[in-house]
């Protein structure tokens, strides 16, 4: 197998991006948005894409013109969705904030980031960029500076972003990790298992009251036996496909946690997709640690544009969203402000005035070994040495994947 690394700007859907390969694992980081609709793996001669990207993403990459594409795609955010993406300051809906009106998922999702450096570390094995972003108002004056790594050996994305303020007083923030997985990695019979131990939904009224099966407002402690509004209770551990519905549920990263961490496997494939970030034990006074595990379980019940090709179609969107956040729900900053505690973990992060902290994230695709494959729900744990360890009901399968982020770290530093 070609294990070359490589980096370099190119096209995706007509839309400006960087490629980072290291001969197993693509990644193609789009400009506008930060958005990562490709996170690839090669199994045998053919690749494997686990990112979703929208059956509504236009393909010409055109710019997006209010006249033009609003009707159907509603918003800019809409109109370049895919994949992974970051969310900050803002996690939901548009909402205003320390005076400044703030897009839905933030700046971060919304604007072109520009390129600080793309290139290759031989020395370290690694294919990198730096991206660079800063808020466009000043009533909000934070910047970002992002850095996506892949190592030679590692079918990880790593994800590294300083948030700075530069203003005068500390600013409270929403920060989150948008991952989304979708076909031809999602499929009817995945398996979902997350670092949170129990769970909460949305209070009505809220984005998923009209598309939803789920009970509102409703606490439950397995995934395996959430509350239906209907009666009785579903299995969300296991990916039902296209239902008909369209659900989110949150629960709380635990406080003694090394790593949070969110894990979708693929039996037939013999393959999982996990989303890995430090958590409060391992964080750090200079890092952001997420508080929680997000679940989008985007299973077809938005009967609108741009989900259905027209206002009252059948929605035709299958994706699954194992986000990571420190936000309330996905319900926006503004309202993380004024419930700054949800589950006994808290819904902000605070970015002091003239400072900065960081915060680290990364993606894998592991081939799993037979048991892995077949058995039920898997666990994440971090081996003596630092290593991803996925944990069945019976032995466990130790990778090469790097969860304690000490690769990460030293190539920031470097």
């Amino acid at each position: 197998m070609n294990d070359e690394l490589a980096a370099a700007k190119v096209l995706h859907m007509g839309r400006e991006a960087v490629r980072l390969s290291n001969g197993e694992t693509e990644a193609v980081i789009c400009l506008q948005g930060g958005m990562v609709p490709v996170f690839s793996i090669r199994r045998g001669e053919a690749a494997v894409n686990a990112h979703w990207i929208p059956p509504f993403r236009s393909e010409d990459g055109k710019a997006y013109v209010e006249s033009e594409h609003a009707a159907f795609w509603k918003s800019p955010l809409l109109y370049a969705l895919a994949g992974d993406f970051l969310c900050s300051p803002n996690f939901g809906p548009d909402c205003r904030a320390e005076g400044a009106a703030i897009p839905a998922h933030g700046w971060t999702a919304n604007m072109a980031w520009r390129i600080g450096e793309l290139g290759l570390v031989p020395e370290a094995g690694a294919a990198f960029v730096r991206l660079l972003l800063e808020s466009p108002d000043p009533l909000f004056p934070l910047s970002w500076e992002r850095t996506d790594v892949l190592f030679k050996g590692q079918s990880v994305l790593f994800s590294s972003t300083l948030i700075h303020n530069r203003a005068d007083r500390a600013l409270s923030i929403n920060v989150a990790r948008h991952a989304t997985v979708g076909p031809s990695f999602l499929a009817e019979g995945c398996r979902i298992s997350v670092s949170a131990e129990r769970f909460a939904t949305p209070p009505k009224p809220s984005e998923f009251s009209d598309t939803g099966r789920l009970a509102e407002g409703a606490e439950f402690k397995s995934l395996s036996a959430a509350p239906l509004r209907s009666g009785g209770s579903a299995d969300l551990s296991v990916v039902p496909g296209m239902i008909g519905f369209t659900d989110l549920v949150a629960g709380p990263v635990p406080k003694e946690a090394e790593i949070g961490w969110s894990c979708v496997t693929n039996p037939r494939l013999a393959l999982a997709h996990l989303v890995l970030f430090p958590g409060r034990a391992s964080a750090g006074p200079e890092g952001i640690a997420l508080g929680f595990n997000d679940l989008w379980l985007q299973y077809g019940g938005r009967p609108f544009t741009p989900w259905a090709e027209s206002e009252g179609g059948k929605d035709r969107c299958f994706c699954l969203g194992t986000e990571c956040a420190t936000g309330a729900f996905a319900n926006g900053l503004e309202y993380s402000l004024g419930h700054p505690n949800l589950l006994g973990n808290p819904t902000t992060a605070e970015i002091p005035a003239q400072s900065a902290r960081r915060f680290e994230y990364c993606t894998a695709l592991v081939p799993l070994d037979s048991e892995r494959a077949q058995g039920g729900a898997l666990t994440a744990d971090l081996s003596d040495d630092g290593r991803l360890v996925l944990k069945g009901s019976g032995s466990a399968q130790k990778t090469n994947i790097d969860a304690s982020f000490a690769s990460l770290r030293r190539f920031i530093a470097s």
